[in-house]
């Protein structure tokens, strides 16, 4: 097989999405065969000691960049955030319980749908009447006494929303669906009973989902559910009950150590407000760009905005595409365009979207 030299677009789809070049690049090396070990990264076993060592190293790294507690089981699963919509009120709702949900947009709404399945299901904050274009203020939702959770969607990729603090909810755990903005900012975990994310937007690669859940809680679910659903049983097997994505893992890993290397959380926070408001200032002086989500709701991770007519949408994403800016359609049910900017997305991109953005308005302005 010959090889031809690579040319990588800007892309800015919301997932799978953008991985650190570093992290392709010894992604790459590794394929062949592991310093040491002989075989490729794909043929290892789960059992091996070599995956001891990257299960290891990737937790230890999550715990050091997200400062988690002791009393934390960190958790490598699959099924992505779809299936934790199920598990989360499988093992902490109870059939005579009732839980909180915020609807802050499709996804958050899914997930509330899901847990109407097993129990009782209070929606404490709503923004649907608003397009989903903000999330409720933190300090107006309507919590029921006794809710066995509060359940958070912490960031909208369809319509770019994200909650600027987590509300207050007092003594009630609060379960966060991190899936888009997963360690885009400093988080406090003992906040929190569970954050659970997919990886294929901040962390990794699809395939492996993340949960980070309060000991006692992981406790909770009752032993006639299914074995792979259970948190407990997951934790008391160190994420390997069966076989885990292990490709997939050892990625999440290389990604961790990148964002240590890179300073950790806070310096992340500061280079993606940074890329955010770059293209949020050329949004908002400009009279032909319009935002979608509202300012003080705005995403850091998923910025959109739409143009004059739907002619004009497609014809920017056609262009766009065409000046190697991949990815920026929004999603099929609001339309427009949304420029995911995740972690790794590097600010040359950022700043060629920009440009672009300035030509297009000056030719069909």
């Amino acid at each position: 097989m010959s090889s031809t030299p690579t040319h990588r677009v800007f892309n800015f789809g919301a997932g799978p999405a953008v991985l650190p070049e570093p992290v392709l690049e010894a992604a790459q090396r590794d394929l062949l065969a592991l310093p040491g070990v002989g075989m490729s990264v794909l043929e290892i076993s789960h059992r091996s000691a070599t995956f001891d060592r990257i299960l290891e190293q990737a937790e230890a790294d999550l715990r050091t960049l997200a400062g988690v507690p002791d009393d934390y089981h960190v958790l490598f699963l699959q099924g992505g955030a779809s299936q934790q919509f199920a598990m989360v009120p499988m093992n902490l709702l109870g059939p005579d319980g009732v839980a909180d949900y915020t609807l802050t947009g499709s996804w958050a709404k899914k997930a509330a749908s899901e847990a109407a399945k097993f129990g009782r299901v209070n929606i404490c904050a709503t923004t649907e009447d608003e397009a989903f274009t903000r999330v409720p203020a933190p300090d107006g939702l309507r919590l029921t006494p006794g809710s066995a959770y509060v359940h958070v969607t912490s960031n909208n990729t369809i319509v770019g929303t994200q909650w600027p603090v987590m509300p207050e909810v007092g003594t009630t755990p609060l379960v966060v669906d991190a899936s888009s903005d997963l360690l885009c900012r400093p988080i406090d975990v003992a906040r929190h009973g569970l954050i659970y994310g997919g990886a294929q937007k901040n962390l990794g690669p699809a395939g492996v989902t993340l949960a980070i859940v309060r000991k006692d809680l992981a406790q909770r679910g009752p032993d006639t559910l299914p074995t792979t659903l259970r948190y407990a049983v997951a934790a008391a097997h160190g994420s390997r009950y069966n076989t885990p994505p292990v490709f997939a893992i050892y990625l999440c890993g290389l990604v961790m150590r990148w964002l240590l290397d890179a300073g950790g959380l806070r310096a992340m926070e500061t280079r993606n407000r940074r890329k955010a408001g770059l293209l949020y200032d050329a949004i908002d002086r400009s009279g032909f760009y319009r935002g979608t989500a509202q300012p003080g709701s705005r995403s850091l991770m998923n910025v959109t905005f739409r143009l004059p007519t739907e002619e004009l949408d497609r014809r920017f994403g056609t262009q766009a595409a065409e000046a190697g800016l991949a990815g920026l359609k929004g999603h099929r049910s609001v339309g427009g365009q949304r420029a995911s900017i995740y972690n790794a997305f590097p600010d040359a991109g950022v700043a060629a979207l920009v440009e672009f953005m300035a030509e297009f308005e000056r030719v069909h302005g």
